[in-house]
């Protein structure tokens, strides 16, 4: 039998990645792609998990004797200045779901041309000289997305953000079917659901 302290907490921690999940699922069952950025993608990654690792790894943070939400306050903060300084390092990205690599290409193609007509590829990476900006297309294959990111050590901010505009509104333009995945995170969310009840439950 699993103890009220360690039950409860567990299953209240699984239920932000099941919520995480079926987002993602919802992504995945539209006819258009999603577009998010960067920082709201690790955001919603890191609300997710910030649960799991502090009933996790965190817990020895914890500190002794105090009870209450404030003995979670520790951890929290570590966990979210952690996520905040992964955020901060990180390349500036767009993440566009449901849609694949093949698709996306030749929007961005059009998108940088119109930019910047000296715009040329290697691989799949896009620089425009003439803009001061390189994008790479990372596209994670049968999963149905891609990250654009913002590559080179002098990005211009200017020339970034109108890239991102011009990426969004082209995306709204493009039709896809649903995706398969979809189903397969809604059976994960509901399974996280099932696994927190059964743990709450435990606990009482």
């Amino acid at each position: 039998m699993v103890g009220t302290g360690v039950a409860l907490p567990l299953g209240l921690a699984l239920v932000p990645p099941a919520a995480y999940l079926g987002i993602i699922g919802l992504r995945h069952l539209r006819t258009r792609p999603t577009v998010v950025s960067g920082a709201w993608d690790l955001g919603l990654l890191a609300a997710a998990l910030a649960g799991l690792a502090v009933v996790g790894p965190l817990e020895i943070l914890q500190p002794a004797g105090v009870r209450g939400p404030w003995r979670l306050a520790l951890p929290l903060v570590l966990f979210a200045l952690v996520a905040a300084l992964g955020a901060l390092a990180s390349r500036p990205r767009l993440v566009v779901y449901n849609v694949s690599l093949e698709q996306l290409r030749p929007v961005v193609a059009q998108i940088a041309s119109g930019l910047d007509p000296t715009a040329r590829w290697a691989g799949e990476t896009v620089a425009l000289p003439g803009r001061d900006v390189q994008v790479h297309l990372d596209g994670r294959g049968a999963m149905r997305s891609v990250s654009l990111v913002a590559m080179g050590s002098r990005t211009s901010p200017e020339a970034w953000g109108e890239f991102t505009r011009r990426v969004r509104a082209a995306v709204r333009r493009i039709r896809v079917r649903r995706s398969p995945w979809a189903s397969m995170f809604a059976c994960l969310a509901a399974a996280f659901l099932a696994a927190a009840a059964w743990l709450v439950w435990l606990g009482i």
